[in-house]
């Protein structure tokens, strides 16, 4: 059985250079099973499959997996879904806003000449991380403790928890263990100086289903929580671009906004780079 299917770049303002994301259209019928065992195969760091949206409100659903696991959201795969589906030739109920349906709910999008930019979820877990795990932190980053300037847990369906370093450059410096026995999502960030076009430096680091530890190139989940963290706690004013992925070879730019109401948008250029049919 053939499903339409395309490789979404987000979040680089150049092709090849973005968060890859492969997203599958017509993928009512699969089973969550044959769903895990296609991202596996695809070897990235998330896939995303398009279904007919089971509230009224949303324009179409999304269902998002990992190479372990299926997330109620995350941040790439909803802009590279929300582009997919309308290069695709899906037509949204609203001009101004189209609605995703995922495992954390309705998502608002809103689109911007070749960028999109999603509505910030609101968080499952927050506040401060504990000394035990700031300490199992900074053995994977191969840190001092003491180089950590700040800790917040800012899970909004991946598991994020983000320490807080001095700069741009010293995330950048960072070496992490390629293994680790537990389980971690680990957010990086630093400040860059006033003459830079970037606030910030990103990086994401986790541990994959066999331990080893991944780096994700640019992550649209955590910048939705780090930007909340860094606005509410008066270190960030809105708008900002942040940068990551330099570590692992990609150039992504994030465009963070926030609106009248202290909704928290970002945004990021997508493109479709292939396109065509899988057969199932």
């Amino acid at each position: 059985m053939g499903h339409r299917f395309q490789f979404v770049d987000v979040f680089s303002e150049q092709p090849y250079l973005g968060n890859p994301l492969p997203v599958f259209l017509d993928a009512d019928g699969m089973s969550t099973e044959e769903m895990q065992k296609i991202t596996r195969w695809m070897n990235l760091s998330e896939t995303a499959f398009l279904l007919p949206p089971t509230d009224a409100k949303a324009d179409y659903r999304t269902r998002i997996f990992t190479l372990e696991r299926e997330l109620p959201f995350a941040g790439h795969p909803t802009l590279g879904s929300c582009h997919a589906w309308l290069n695709g030739g899906g037509k949204a109920n609203n001009e101004s806003e189209i609605i995703q349906e995922c495992g954390a709910g309705l998502v608002r999008i809103r689109r911007m000449d070749d960028h999109l930019a999603f509505a910030a979820p609101g968080l499952i877990r927050s506040g401060p991380v504990a000394d035990d795990e700031l300490d199992t932190i900074a053995t994977a980053l191969q840190i001092d403790r003491n180089v950590i300037i700040d800790s917040q847990w800012a899970d909004n369906g991946p598991g994020w928890v983000v320490v807080l370093l001095e700069s741009a450059q010293a995330v950048l410096e960072i070496r992490p263990l390629s293994t680790f026995p537990t389980p971690l999502d680990i957010g990086i960030v630093g400040p860059y100086g006033d003459n830079s076009d970037s606030a910030f430096e990103l990086r994401a680091v986790c541990t994959d289903h066999h331990g080893a530890t991944r780096e994700d190139p640019i992550t649209g989940s955590l910048n939705a929580s780090v930007a909340q963290w860094l606005i509410a706690s008066g270190r960030a004013t809105a708008p900002y671009v942040a940068t990551q992925g330099a570590c692992v070879g990609h150039t992504g730019r994030i465009d963070i906004d926030q609106d009248s109401d202290g909704q928290v948008w970002v945004g990021g250029c997508t493109r479709t780079l292939i396109e065509g049919e899988v057969k199932i």
